[in-house]
């Protein structure tokens, strides 16, 4: 098992997956602090990196488009206190970090995970229930229902209306943005059959964020509300099939009965490509072996996987 533990938090990969503690130093923030534990699994992952640098490095996963609600639903705009695969590691740890970045990577090349976008979440999500207070209003989630309380810098608009609540199953999509600027910031839900939201200041469905402390909590709502409904590119392919069915064209002919669309018909160009590509795969497995990254069990086992692709 690999390890790593610093003031940052202590990550921990055991084979399969990546356990990320957050830590209690006071470049944490409220959002990794309130998540908590967070578990990886290896096949959520697109890969590992660390960054040496002169005070400190880092360390940083890259998880697969998709695969994580909460990295969807904020879309890379999670500063770096807020993010959860981030850890600052001292310069004299360097060495280790290096060893757990070969630990994680073997692992993925040995198991050869697939690091493209995912058609499901694979990670839950923040557990539920879930309450989260800021900008103009509270917001609560029991896994099924969400209710909306305002406060009082709330516009008259939105108070006036009372608590709102509303079914997860009705919405079509939530959405958070964090202050930019003078520029606020929001937390939106957009209800089923909804041309075109008003203004976050206006708005009964959205919570308008100042960029306070307590805003980036507003995305661990949304990430546990939209790892409850349908997952964006499932529901963007089931959209697309119909226009799929058949092949732009071909007069009605199923695009399966077109030349060129049988399987296995790539041209010797996409075939070269692939072929380099299993190739390059050989030559950081051997390199792998040769730095005593991999035993000489773990680099014949990989070595004839990608044998068996040529």
């Amino acid at each position: 098992m690999a390890e790593i533990i610093q003031k940052d938090g202590t990550w921990t990969f055991d084979g399969d997956t990546v356990r990320i503690v957050p830590g209690r130093d006071k470049g944490v923030g409220l959002l990794r602090q309130t998540l908590g534990e967070v578990a990886v699994p290896l096949r959520a992952l697109a890969g590992i990196s660390f960054e040496p640098g002169r005070k400190a490095g880092r360390l940083r996963l890259r998880l697969r488009d998709g695969a994580d609600p909460l990295l969807q639903v904020t879309g890379g705009r999670l500063p770096d206190a807020s993010d959860p695969y981030r850890l600052t590691v001292e310069t004299d740890r360097t060495g280790v970090a290096e060893y757990f970045v070969d630990e994680v990577r073997g692992a993925l090349l040995l198991e050869q995970v697939e690091t493209g976008p995912t058609r499901a979440y694979l990670l839950p999500g923040p557990p539920v229930p879930i309450t989260a207070g800021a900008g103009d209003g509270t917001v609560g989630f029991d896994g099924d229902r969400v209710s909306l309380e305002w406060n009082w810098t709330a516009e008259e608009a939105k108070r006036s209306g009372g608590t709102r609540e509303f079914r997860v199953a009705d919405l079509r999509s939530v959405e958070w943005s964090p202050s930019k600027g003078l520029a606020s910031g929001w937390l939106r839900f957009l209800p089923a059959g909804t041309a075109s939201p008003a203004s976050p200041k206006y708005d009964p469905y959205t919570v308008e964020l100042f960029g306070f402390k307590n805003d980036p909590l507003m995305a661990l709502v949304a990430a546990a509300v939209a790892a409850r409904m349908p997952h964006p590119a499932a529901a963007a392919a089931e959209q697309a099939s119909p226009a799929m069915a058949l092949a732009p064209g071909a007069a009605g002919q199923p695009a399966a009965a077109l030349p060129g669309a049988a399987a296995g018909s790539a041209s010797p160009e996409e075939t070269a490509a692939d072929h380099d590509a299993l190739l390059r795969r050989l030559r950081e497995l051997g390199e792998l072996h040769q730095s005593g990254v991999l035993t000489a069990e773990e680099f014949t086992a990989a070595k004839q996987a990608v044998l068996r692709r040529f």
